[in-house]
């Protein structure tokens, strides 16, 4: 969930579950927490995890940067929870959906670094703050045709191979700057900036975007077609863990 520090609660924009439930999942929100013991029992029943976007910027120590001047509000209980979590992720091998500060914390947790304030220090940078409406498609992304995003594309819009721009709305000031281990990017805005990243290794469901396919998902057949991938991948996951249950029956 997101953190509004001001009115002391946890709070998530209703897109999201939305569209997972559209997809045929079951949405749990996840307390900010950094109680291991919870975070370790809420690991244990999930089949996936979507790590939505959020109104703070993550902290560059995280990544061993000191703050640039036009770094953003830093809210530590999200940075932990999220980072914490991550972990139970990469142990059980979770599928993973990360959306815009979500792709950026998970850069970070697989050891890649951030532009703290694209405007100001990314070279020709275009306007990736849009103003106005959300669901605004302000720019274009260039997709790598050999990942699973360039399919993904492609598939929901019934082309064969073809489609290798696509249009996405943007509500970011920060942006992936080194990639992480494990991780490679797969879209670029006209500026260079990484507007996507994918898991590289065999046998896991990992895709991370710098824009926000939840909003106006219901109109939108890429972002449709993006969760029913991610949720499609958590059926998979349920399936490999029941399969290893029948063959390791615990004893009770």
């Amino acid at each position: 969930m997101r953190h509004d520090t001001e009115r002391g609660r946890f709070y998530l924009a209703m897109d999201y579950s939305e569209a997972i439930i559209a997809a045929g999942g079951v949405p749990v929100h996840i307390t900010l927490s950094d109680d291991d013991d919870y975070l370790s029992e809420i690991a244990m029943r999930l089949d996936g995890v979507l790590l939505p976007g959020s109104a703070s910027d993550v902290d560059p120590n995280l990544y061993a940067q000191e703050p640039d001047v036009k770094l953003g509000m830093v809210h530590p209980r999200r940075d932990s929870t999220d980072l914490k979590l991550l972990k139970f992720v990469e142990k059980r091998r979770l599928p993973l959906l990360a959306i815009c500060y979500g792709m950026q914390v998970w850069n970070v947790a697989r050891k890649g670094t951030l532009v703290q304030d694209v405007a100001s220090v990314w070279r020709g940078a275009i306007k990736h703050q849009q103003e106005g409406v959300r669901e605004h498609r302000s720019h274009n992304i260039k997709l790598a045709t050999d990942s699973r995003l360039y399919d993904v594309v492609n598939r929901s819009l019934k082309t064969s191979g073809v489609k290798d721009v696509l249009a996405v709305n943007s509500h970011h000031h920060q942006g992936v700057s080194e990639v992480g281990e494990n991780l490679r990017a797969v879209a670029w805005a006209g500026d260079g900036l990484v507007e996507a990243i994918e898991e590289t290794r065999a046998g896991r469901w990992g895709i991370g975007v710098q824009w926000h396919p939840e909003v106006d998902w219901c109109n939108d057949e890429v972002s449709r077609e993006l969760f029913a991938d991610f949720v499609n991948a958590t059926r998979i996951f349920q399936g490999s863990v029941e399969r290893e249950k029948d063959f390791n029956p615990v004893s009770v």
